[in-house]
């Protein structure tokens, strides 16, 4: 085992080596990890529990403290699907993998588009997105080039039923006709990746070695649309939000995708999916009772319009995300306009003071004064009130005629 520090989170994790993996696999290991989880491990214990737990288990000490952390923090991401409370991790390998509701809606996806298609996991790493295809589908293969994560891998995965695990290079295809399923790696020495080209494999010579196959690749969520395009990618860009966080984009082949759609946004905690198929002549007016702030799957995916259209709602500004309605649909939050001024820090005080407020949320959208930056203009404001409300800073119109407007608001929830 090899301990390194982390850059990006200025800690100290733990770099699994195959003994290690083989020990925690064992029947020896799995009870040392019973035992070490009733350890609580936390912040104020952990070195005085890692050093009674290293008087016990001596060298293997590292590999069962750093597993049985992770185990706790995959445990609000992965415990839908069977069995994960007695997977192995790596750090990286669970900070990638993609949360058990995405892979789920994922597989779904896959195994509609291609009922009857062997899926190929090129990129397997512990297994998550084979865990969740499993349910749908008996005829699967993963590879990977770590061996470490593939041996978790087989270690996490040995109630699914796989033609197998391989250890083989994404970039050197072992089959012919399978739908390919990638997740190219995106971070290295604790940093992200954010460069496509940087990615492991590199998501142009993925595209490459994989033309005309039937595809599904996992990348950042903050993606550019116009590399992909310029990589020669034809077909749709789905983005993907669970608990109100946008979790990944996954870029689906021409053959897995519906016809006539480039663009996707799914909402998983409501169900609800747009395409930029779908109709998108939305008004542009004044604010009305309410301002919503679509999910950010939806702006992502630049399909604002379109939600607009779907739940009855207007654009306050043809280049602006917010949306406005006399109407809340139902279950999204949104924020009930008291007032609206033409936006000043001075102004914006004046009015908070008359409202009341004590605790403000701030959004800023298309204003890029640093003055509106919402932690420093919430500590400048001081306010003192009893009230918790909402401002919603934004640029009404463009060119000479842009101004900055703030929508002192009630918020909905």
């Amino acid at each position: 085992m090899v301990l390194q520090r982390d850059g990006h989170r200025s800690q100290t994790v733990l770099d699994f080596q195959a003994d290690d993996v083989g020990y925690l696999s064992s029947a020896a290991g799995n009870a040392d990890l019973a035992e070490v989880a009733g350890f609580a491990l936390t912040d104020a214990t952990r070195l005085a529990d890692t050093a009674a737990l290293r008087s016990r288990f001596g060298d293997r000490t590292p590999a069962l403290v750093e597993t049985t952390l992770l185990r706790r923090r995959a445990a609000a991401k992965l415990a839908e699907l069977p069995g994960t409370s007695q997977w192995l991790f790596t750090d990286e390998a669970l900070q990638q993998a993609s949360a058990a509701p995405v892979a789920r809606h994922r597989a779904h996806r896959i195994s509609t588009a291609a009922p009857d298609a062997v899926v190929h996991d090129v990129t397997c790493s512990i297994g998550t997105e084979l865990a969740a295809l499993s349910e749908r589908t008996d005829r699967l293969l993963g590879s990977d080039l770590d061996p470490v994560r593939l041996a978790m891998g087989r270690h996490n995965l040995a109630g699914a039923t796989l033609a197998g695990l391989v250890q083989a290079d994404a970039l050197a295809p072992v089959t012919r006709d399978a739908v390919v399923l990638a997740d190219p790696g995106r971070r290295g020495g604790g940093r992200r990746r954010f460069d496509p080209a940087d990615y492991q494999p590199a998501l142009d010579r993925l595209l490459e070695v994989y033309t005309g196959r039937d595809m599904v690749v996992k990348t950042a969520p903050g993606i550019d649309f116009d590399t992909i395009t310029r990589l020669g990618f034809q077909g749709e860009i789905e983005v993907t939000s669970w608990r109100a966080s946008v979790r990944e984009a996954c870029l689906w082949s021409p053959g897995l995708a519906a016809p006539g759609v480039r663009r996707r946004a799914t909402i998983l905690d409501r169900g609800e999916q747009l395409t930029d198929a779908d109709p998108d002549d939305c008004d542009v007016r004044a604010a009305g009772r309410w301002i919503i702030d679509p999910d950010g799957a939806v702006v992502r995916a630049g399909l604002v319009r379109q939600y607009g259209v779907r739940h009855g709602l207007w654009q306050l500004d043809p280049g602006i995300a917010y949306l406005s309605g006399d109407r809340l649909p139902d279950g999204v939050r949104g924020f009930e306009v008291l007032e609206a001024l033409p936006y000043s820090e001075k102004r914006l005080r004046q009015a908070l003071v008359a409202h009341d407020c004590g605790a403000l949320e701030i959004l800023v959208r298309g204003v890029r004064d640093a003055q509106a930056d919402p932690d420093g203009l919430r500590r400048r404001l001081r306010l003192r009130g009893g009230l918790s409300l909402s401002v919603v800073i934004t640029r009404i119109g463009a060119g000479t005629a842009a101004r900055p407007i703030a929508f002192v608001c009630r918020p909905s929830r």
